[in-house]
């Protein structure tokens, strides 16, 4: 996520130690923490009502997926490689339309 080095991460130590103070530095790395996961949790809730909203089909989703570039691209693919299988059907005198039986009626 973050590209912190060893020295960086020593450096920000030493600043939140100057900047926060030794006796109140526990207690602010243990608030840090339970917003790191608070954060998360709304993370987690948020994709998976996306996911929920969406519908069938999206139940892999991830939150980088949620990139619009991504996203269409995703998408516009399946539709050519839908369009590719028809008119290879086409070619092999296939016919395009399969029907389809509905379960609920059997």
């Amino acid at each position: 996520m973050f590209d912190f080095g060893f020295g960086e991460t020593i450096g920000l130590v030493v600043l939140a130690l100057i900047l926060v103070g030794p006796e109140r530095m526990p207690r602010v790395a243990s608030d840090l923490a339970k917003m790191i996961r608070k954060v998360r949790s709304m993370t987690n809730t948020a994709t998976a009502e996306i996911r929920e909203n969406l519908g069938p089909g999206f139940e892999d989703l991830k939150p980088a997926d949620l990139n619009p570039k991504t996203f269409i691209k995703r998408h516009v693919t399946s539709v050519l490689q839908d369009e590719d299988e028809k008119e290879s059907q086409k070619k092999r005198g296939e016919s395009a339309f399969r029907p389809q039986i509905d379960p609920d009626l059997l």
